[in-house]
């Protein structure tokens, strides 16, 4: 019997923010700054004795005893035993499990020679993705941009919809499909789950506003309204989703794959978006993916924090059939999409058709640029 892998060392790299390119106030942080830049950001790194390095996401620096004292000596592919582990020690935290689940992933893959998507089956060498806006806007100036990403290529594009006034809201939308017509996805997303209870920044969304907004956006051919109530407002989501033909859409915050089974027992979604930043990574992203499929649901996860996590969300969207779309986040110019992937040597690229060709390299297929590492501990 062939000597199986071990794991040998864990290290995290920081990388070098190239350009700061300024802020950007999201639509669901009202007041709140997001920050802009091409690079920067961290990388975590697992060793092995065959020579095969996997990279993910990266981790607290607090974590890295952990993970080396429960890691190293142990077999990359045992991903469950190892999600349990880190997970007891992280709790889940954003910069926890998934990074290093990731990485393992990106080993088995490389081990493998295999790209990730194929190794669980995919058939797509391309998918398509959706242009994910950050800002809230006026009508007129997300009028024009849908014009300039449709005549680049893009399939969809997402719109948040934050105004106190609900009419200002489907005004937005309104000119929007006036300006491309039927043949661009509009996605609609009202961010009313940032929060696990009654209160987030910005507008706060009742049921009948909610109702009324899914109603409207229907009328306008919208493929889906996302988050439009408090994310553990389940009875009042199933009664929603009822009540519309069109999709309605979430799950990017939330976190135990037992939330996502009352999802889809009790229909509260048609589309769930899992953030593998959140739920841990591709290990239970991939559960979350077959237990749609089982209940006839669509899947298209949140857009995974950019670089790595967007390339590793790429390959669950091209093993799925029943995943429309991979979500970019995409505010040009200075939240253009390409500066989130500006630290990798093969970046992820959207063509003319609005597709993004898979890596063919084994594991997640992408190299970080390594002039980029500040500091490696």
């Amino acid at each position: 019997m062939a000597e199986r892998i071990k794991i040998t060392d864990i290290k995290l790299h920081s990388l070098k923010v190239i350009e700061d390119l300024g802020t950007l106030e999201p639509a669901w942080d009202v007041g709140g700054q997001m920050r802009m830049h091409r690079g920067g950001g961290s990388v975590v790194e697992v060793h092995t004795d065959q020579g095969v390095t996997g990279i993910g996401p990266g981790v607290s620096r607090a974590l890295l005893p952990v993970l080396k004292q429960h890691l190293v000596g142990q077999d990359p592919f045992d991903t469950e035993r190892h999600l349990n582990v880190v997970g007891y020690y992280t709790g889940g935290s954003y910069r926890g499990c998934a990074g290093i689940d990731i990485a393992l992933w990106d080993v088995i893959g490389k081990a493998s020679n295999q790209p990730l998507y194929k190794l669980w089956g995919g058939g797509r060498d391309r998918i398509p993705a959706y242009a994910s806006m950050v800002r809230l806007s006026t009508p007129d100036e997300r009028a024009e941009l849908a014009v300039e990403l449709k005549d680049q290529g893009w399939q969809a594009m997402k719109l948040r919809i934050h105004h106190e006034a609900m009419a200002e809201d489907i005004r937005t939308v309104e000119m929007v499909r006036e300006a491309v017509g039927d043949g661009m996805d509009l996605l609609v997303d009202a961010n009313q789950a940032q929060s696990a209870d009654g209160w987030q920044p910005g507008v706060l969304w009742d049921y009948r506003r909610a109702l009324d907004t899914a109603r409207a956006l229907q009328d306008l051919g919208c493929r889906w309204l996302e988050e439009p109530l408090p994310r553990y407002a389940f009875d009042d989501l199933a009664r929603l989703n009822a009540q519309v033909n069109m999709a309605i859409a979430g799950g990017e915050n939330n976190r135990g794959l037992h939330e996502f089974v009352r999802m889809v027992k009790q229909d509260v979604y048609d589309l769930l978006q899992p953030e593998g930043m959140v739920t841990g990574g591709l290990t239970n992203l991939r559960k979350i993916g077959t237990l749609a499929e089982l209940f006839g649901k669509q899947i298209a996860p949140h857009h995974g924090g950019r670089q790595l996590g967007t390339v590793a969300h790429a390959h669950l969207v091209a093993s799925w059939d029943h995943s429309p779309y991979l979500e970019l986040l995409h505010e040009p110019p200075i939240g253009d999409y390409r500066h989130g992937f500006s630290a990798l040597l093969n970046p992820l690229v959207v063509e003319d058709d609005g597709c993004v060709p898979l890596p063919q390299g084994a594991g997640l297929g992408v190299e970080i640029d390594r002039d980029l590492i500040v500091e490696t501990v």
